[in-house]
């Protein structure tokens, strides 16, 4: 189950951090080869999958080497956020981007770096009590657009949509979440909550799970 969770008075998250970690034990063992808001997300049914017409896209471009992701550029959405390494909290659950940053992406340091084999999961906010964050538009993104990823050895890396999900909780799959899609491939998942605003349960009814892979470098 994944559960977007909306704590009183604070921002609301952008994803379950609880079910993260058992996609991360998951990934661990085997899977890396393999309140309504002013500005509630735009996801539609939250039971289905976000799939337009079949869009011919580029072929994989070889992983790269390591190197640590600095920012994010979404062109479509007008996205140009920072992004900060995140670890586990005392409970054992990825801990956060700060509520009080809603503009900043934050990148799982334990697991993969985006450009290198595997799937790199950075996650987000999709709103504050007031406004979007930086995730906002998450779900209207469409097979074939573009992500870039900054990295600290002066690379930018270019990721191709080729899959966005709207998954209702109760069929969360940490698996497919989190694990890559094709082994061998550079791969990046954005997560952050979809569906609609729970007043009764204080959290979304579903994930928004964008997944890309890196198609080359940004000129």
């Amino acid at each position: 189950m994944s559960d977007c969770e909306r704590l009183p008075g604070r921002l609301t998250t952008g994803l379950t951090w609880a079910v993260l970690l058992l996609g991360l034990w998951l990934w661990g063992r085997e899977v890396t080869e393999a309140r309504p808001g002013p500005a509630a997300p735009s996801a539609g049914d939250p039971a289905a999958v976000v799939r337009p017409p079949e869009t011919a896209l580029p072929p994989a471009a070889k992983p790269w080497r390591q190197a640590l992701p600095r920012r994010i550029d979404i062109p479509r959405l007008g996205v140009r956020a920072p992004v900060v390494a995140r670890g586990l909290d005392a409970e054992g659950a990825i801990d956060p981007p700060p509520f009080g940053q809603p503009g900043v992406v934050g990148w799982y340091a334990g697991g993969v770096k985006p450009g290198a084999p595997g799937a790199a999961l950075l996650v987000g906010h999709v709103d504050t009590e007031t406004r979007p964050a930086v995730f906002h538009g998450l779900g209207t993104l469409a097979r074939g657009e573009t992500i870039r990823v900054v990295r600290d050895d002066g690379k930018v890396a270019e990721f191709t949509v080729d899959d966005v999900e709207v998954v209702r909780r109760d069929r969360f799959d940490a698996r497919r979440a989190y694990g890559s899609r094709r082994p061998g491939r550079a791969e990046l998942r954005l997560i952050t909550c979809g569906g609609t605003y729970d007043p009764v349960a204080h959290g979304y009814t579903a994930n928004v799970i964008v997944s890309a892979y890196l198609t080359g470098a940004a000129v």
